[in-house]
């Protein structure tokens, strides 16, 4: 990691969550409100979800959710339109459908700082970006590690589509292509570097997504399909008061947080990959995300995200970032 992540927290204002009163809990007893909640199974995504719920928070605001688990973030949102789930928590892919006016934002995760990486085979000629020229990349397109992969060989002179050809692929289908020699690098994001790790331990890693920190950063976040994020603020605010303890949880008890997540969660990743996993994620206090909120941060972030859909075709008449985030929800449950 490019930074020393505990004295980034520090001067990133952590201890001002401290301002912040912990939510306020409601319908403790009585009636729960049901709610579908999709997701992807990686740390930057479904951390706070599973502590919330580990913890018992979604409970004490009077929410029963139910969890999906989806691939990608495309499967994820394509589930939301057609009605099957009522909010979901993904990765880049948060400025894509809502641009469509699929959608709407109201709560960030955090920041894939290093999530995304790109990983090469030696043995198949590709040791650095130069050797890519002519060669293919698995992932999966419309993604995370799309929006990466794309900065990055843009960064490195090589035109993707051209230089070098993205095969569009799920990502286990993606990573498992690499193992087995059918391309000679991947663009993926953790934790399906773990599988790499384990059986192709000549793979290398040229690059992740933190050097492009923060002038491309890619945010996690939530959106809710638009019917329900129409009649049910209610609810979303009380969704908010479950993530604001859990987020709390992981940037104040890190080592608490990660060894319960682990033991009930994360099973099959050893604790030093899942320590790895929330290094190369950025978090921030209540106090940050409320500024940050405030003043454009998020918006610019996911404007730019956004930005990069409408470049490769796949937005028409998109709406902007500040039209289809809706940061009131957050900053009234904060205060």
């Amino acid at each position: 990691m490019a930074v020393n992540r505990r004295s980034f927290l520090i001067q990133s204002g952590v201890a001002g969550a401290a301002t912040f009163a912990t939510p306020a809990i409601v319908r403790a007893t009585g009636s729960s409100d049901a709610i579908r909640v999709g997701y992807l199974h990686t740390l930057a995504v479904d951390g706070q979800i599973w502590l919330a719920d580990l913890k018992g928070y979604w409970k004490q605001q009077g929410l029963q959710p139910t969890f999906h688990r989806f691939f990608t973030g495309l499967e994820i949102f394509q589930a939301m339109v057609g009605g099957s789930i009522d909010i979901l928590a993904t990765g880049a892919v948060i400025s894509n459908f809502p641009a469509r006016g699929q959608g709407k934002v109201f709560l960030m995760n955090d920041v894939e700082f290093a999530t995304a990486q790109l990983w090469v085979n030696p043995k198949m000629g590709v040791s650095s970006f130069e050797d890519l020229k002519g060669k293919k990349i698995a992932t999966s397109l419309g993604t995370t590690a799309h929006v990466f992969v794309d900065t990055a060989l843009t960064a490195h002179g090589l035109k993707p589509g051209s230089d070098v050809t993205l095969v569009n692929q799920r990502m286990p289908d993606a990573v498992t292509a690499f193992i087995a020699g059918a391309v000679p690098a991947v663009a993926l994001w953790v934790p399906f570097n773990v599988q790499i790790e384990a059986k192709l331990p000549e793979a290398k890693m040229i690059e992740d997504a933190s050097k492009y920190y923060p002038q491309a950063a890619i945010l996690d976040g939530w959106a809710a399909r638009n019917d329900y994020y129409a009649q049910n603020k209610d609810v979303l605010g009380r969704v908010i008061k479950a993530w604001l303890p859990a987020n709390k949880d992981l940037i104040e008890d890190p080592d608490g947080s990660l060894k319960l997540l682990q033991k009930e969660k994360y099973q099959d990743v050893p604790i030093e990959a899942l320590h790895a996993q929330y290094k190369a994620q950025k978090l921030f206090s209540t106090a940050d995300w409320a500024r940050m909120y405030k003043d454009g941060t998020v918006a610019n972030w996911l404007q730019r995200v956004t930005d990069f859909y409408v470049r490769i075709g796949g937005i028409n008449d998109a709406q902007k970032a500040t039209q289809y985030f809706d940061p009131s929800l957050f900053l009234k449950e904060v205060g």
